[in-house]
């Protein structure tokens, strides 16, 4: 695929869409009625759920495709657009009244709809990914200024093929500081690169601005690489009257939509799970009462968002007073743990009670697991970005309980911590679902501990 090509993936992907909600509409009315429709009436609620697609894709940048977005980020601008286009049809349809449309008929649709335009961007990210990865529809790509930015981007692109980024060379700082502008501008463009990469840490404005007047002219890009965005913190631009800021921070902020959906989904999945599986919980209280003395119930204080202390509840696994010689993490072959409670620590089913945090705001289905203030305190000394982790809300299940696995030591717990803070730079409602789908996985095959 060549360059220009390139281009064109955006436009095929918005008519392709278009293309599957018409196709879905008319489905789900065949499912509904048994008949296409060709009615006037039809032909206009067409019309008009085109154009707010249309609207609502381009304020979600739904086909605005960077190299380096991935497949998550694109479920989360669906899911927004769906979500803002249905409330959009609703309206229209129950409250202004125009049409008079099925409500199995839109459920079908946007079922239908989703499903398989997830099926298609899944396509698009891997036909794009296998073609880059094979060397075709490439960037050529010159980097300039600073050896340490550009060696931090350079290990970028090496370990993202997919991003489709081909390096052809680097130009130090120091070898055209004593040059005259032109004759720098002159050596960055004999280069004949798609993209110039400017990493410098101090640049001459003017510079710059030639730079980028020339890279216009000769339809080359320019991409300014800030020293600051390469630190540990998390950088967000603000412009205040066109003048742009870097605000830095230890913490995200997350985005006010990603935190309504986290919250609503927690609540609602929690909800769903006790109602549905409240057979589950009563059998499960009676054998741990049956099995060994003590209450059913065991609660532990925890560390929650903010460094907040709440309760965490699980249904008891180990003999009463097991932790009298102080906080232990748990191991294989634990004498502490009861026969029972061997089982469903196993099957992870100990941890069924959590859902009743999720609902009352201490936790979230999804998130860094909470650890008690003994072993907090020791992690934070030994990983100190550890401590970034409670700007948000533990979870019930976390991505580094889930790719790493239970820890039995200090150690163990400060590896683990490496897949929760990737997880804090990458927090999605698709992310979220990934990893609920690997905790099924580890119940399933009983790799709990």
């Amino acid at each position: 695929m060549n360059i220009r090509y390139s281009k064109l993936v955006p436009v095929i992907t918005f008519i392709s869409d278009l293309i599957l909600l018409n196709i879905c509409i008319q489905c789900a009315h065949l499912l509904v009625f048994n008949y296409f429709s060709n009615e006037v009436n039809s032909s206009i609620f067409l019309l008009l759920v085109n154009m707010a697609w249309i609207s609502i894709a381009s304020l979600t940048k739904n086909y605005v495709i960077h190299r380096p977005l991935v497949f998550s980020h694109s479920v989360n601008r669906i899911l927004s657009s769906l979500i803002y286009h249905s409330l959009a049809v609703l309206g229209v349809v129950y409250f202004f009244k125009f049409f008079e449309v099925s409500r199995w008929e839109i459920l079908f649709t946007y079922t239908l709809f989703l499903s398989l335009i997830l099926l298609q961007r899944a396509a698009i990210f891997f036909i794009l990914d296998y073609i880059r990865k094979k060397g075709y529809n490439r960037r050529h790509i010159l980097l300039i200024g600073d050896d340490n930015i550009a060696d931090r981007l350079k290990r970028t692109f090496y370990n993202h093929p997919e991003y489709g980024y081909h390096f052809i060379d680097f130009i130090p700082e120091e070898t055209t500081q004593d040059l005259p502008e032109e004759k720098v501008l002159d050596i960055f463009f004999e280069k004949q690169a798609d993209e110039i990469f400017v990493c410098y840490k101090s640049i001459q404005p003017s510079l710059l601005q030639k730079l980028v007047d020339k890279g216009d002219e000769k339809k080359v890009k320019i991409k300014f690489v800030s020293d600051l965005f390469l630190t540990n913190n998390f950088a967000n631009v603000i412009n205040y009257d066109n003048l742009p800021v870097i605000q830095l921070t230890s913490k995200p902020e997350l985005a006010l939509k990603i935190v309504v959906f986290k919250r609503s989904f927690d609540i609602i999945f929690s909800a769903s799970v006790m109602i549905i599986g409240f057979p589950v919980f009563i059998l499960l209280m009676l054998i741990t009462k049956l099995t060994s003395k003590g209450p059913i119930f065991y609660r532990q204080e925890r560390m929650g968002r903010d460094l907040k202390p709440f309760y965490i509840y699980k249904f008891r696994s180990m003999f009463v007073n097991s932790e009298a010689l102080g906080p232990q993490l748990s191991s294989d072959g634990d004498p502490r743990i009861t026969k029972w409670g061997s089982i469903i620590r196993k099957s992870r089913l100990d941890e069924l009670p959590q859902f009743w945090n999720v609902i009352k705001g201490d936790m979230s289905i999804v998130g860094p697991r909470p650890e008690r203030q003994f072993f907090i305190e020791q992690l934070i000394e030994k990983s100190p970005n550890y401590k970034k982790l409670f700007s948000l809300k533990p979870g019930l299940t976390s991505m580094g309980q889930v790719n790493y696995g239970y820890a039995e030591n200090l150690e163990q717990m400060r590896d683990r911590v490496r897949y929760d803070l990737v997880y804090l730079k990458n927090v999605s409602l698709n992310n979220d679902l990934n990893i609920i789908l690997k905790t099924v996985q580890v119940m399933v095959q009983l790799k709990g501990k």
